[in-house]
């Protein structure tokens, strides 16, 4: 009995990359899986059938799997997606957003075509299968007030946490991502959808776009048996668990998986605060404030 036996899942951007051993991994657990990518490349440009690829891998492997080359950032695309799964499979339980671009540069350099590009892929493309996703899961719960088990497991990185060079466009999409796992988790609990948000770090075409990064690694490059830090497959076993019944209980997390570390990100919370009394705070003054009780740069005994 495998772990997502009967389940249909999509995995969004899977024809290469981190998105290519999601989808095996969720395949080698008995899920259908219904495996897109557009075909571009790294920057988002051309197009071809790179889903076909990951596909026949998965039915060499003996599970069963279709390809889908929408562009998850069009609204009626992503609908398009959605309904094949249910089409083809009869159902959808699993979503997992994974499509993404790269178009690094600093701001000064960085020109609003290549931001809008990369936002609207990674921001866009994660928002537009969940709403379709979301619309089906909740017209099922209203039907028959049970709650359906739906999972979103949603695509965030370092940068987007901890913010990286060259890549304002980039970081500030996955931190986006990461916010929007946590809002869509409370508006689905109802339903019975889990919304969770995975951090991975791998050899992957977009890290290899980087100066000094690591030879680009496909998922099926490395056998189970055989351990390499730099898989794009090292996520792909939280994202199965994430999407089974057994992590019911697990909403509205951030997780890195880096090598062999799984971390639970702590969200944003209250750090040191100063209270001025129901008074206007005073701008010359302040920065002393701050730098003894808040920043901890001025020792308390200069004060003032």
């Amino acid at each position: 009995m495998g772990l997502l036996d009967g389940k249909v899942a999509i995995v969004t951007g899977a024809g290469h990359g981190i998105g290519r051993g999601h989808a095996l991994e969720l395949a080698r657990h008995g899920a259908k899986v219904i495996v897109n990518d557009l075909g571009v490349s790294v920057t988002g440009e051309g197009g071809g059938r790179d889903a076909d690829l990951t596909v026949d891998i998965i039915k060499e492997r003996g599970g069963e799997a279709a390809g889908n080359y929408e562009n998850v950032a069009d609204f009626e695309g992503a609908g398009r997606m959605v309904q094949q799964a249910i089409d083809e499979f009869g159902r959808l339980d699993i979503l997992v957003n994974n499509a993404g671009i790269v178009r690094d540069s600093t701001i000064v350099k960085m020109s609003e075509a290549d931001f809008d590009a990369v936002f609207n892929v990674h921001v866009k493309g994660t928002w537009a299968p969940a709403k379709h996703a979301a619309t089906y899961w909740t017209d099922k719960f209203k039907e028959t007030g049970v709650p359906v088990g739906g999972r979103i497991i949603n695509t965030t990185s370092g940068a987007g946490l901890t913010g990286n060079f060259g890549q304002t466009n980039y970081a500030s999409a996955k931190a986006a991502i990461a916010s929007m796992t946590q809002t869509l988790s409370l508006e689905l609990y109802k339903a019975g959808v889990t919304v969770n948000c995975v951090g991975p770090a791998a050899a992957t075409r977009i890290t290899g776009t980087m100066p000094g990064a690591p030879k680009v690694i496909e998922a099926d490059d490395v056998p189970l048996d055989e351990w390499n830090r730099m898989d794009p497959a090292v996520s792909s076993p939280l994202v199965a668990w994430l999407a089974s019944d057994e992590a019911d209980h697990v909403t509205g997390q951030v997780i890195r998986a880096v090598a062999e570390n799984i971390i639970l990100m702590k969200p944003w919370s209250d750090g040191p605060t100063i209270n001025n009394g129901q008074k206007r705070w005073d701008a010359t003054k302040l920065g002393t404030q701050l730098a003894t009780d808040v920043f901890f740069t001025r020792a308390p005994g200069l004060r003032y």
